[in-house]
């Protein structure tokens, strides 16, 4: 393999971890109404290359951000 094809496949993976690093904060980030879903999707996230496109297809307008915290209460 010549530099420019090992450079070309480091790129693709480093853009892969960026998706699922996104991916796995986001899900840290939501409610998902227990915790076993929310380890859930955070195992599916996780899969190897096509876990964060599962979660963002599927899985990322099920959790919901929760809201600014109510002073007083």
């Amino acid at each position: 393999m010549d530099t420019a094809t090992i450079f070309f496949w480091i790129k693709i993976g480093v853009v892969f971890y960026i998706f699922t690093i996104a991916a796995i904060i986001d899900i840290a980030r939501k409610d998902f109404g227990s915790i076993g879903m929310q380890a859930l999707w955070a195992a599916i996230a996780l899969i190897p290359f096509v876990g964060w496109l599962i979660y963002l297809i599927f899985g990322f307008r099920k959790g919901k951000k929760p809201g600014p915290p109510v002073e007083g209460k």
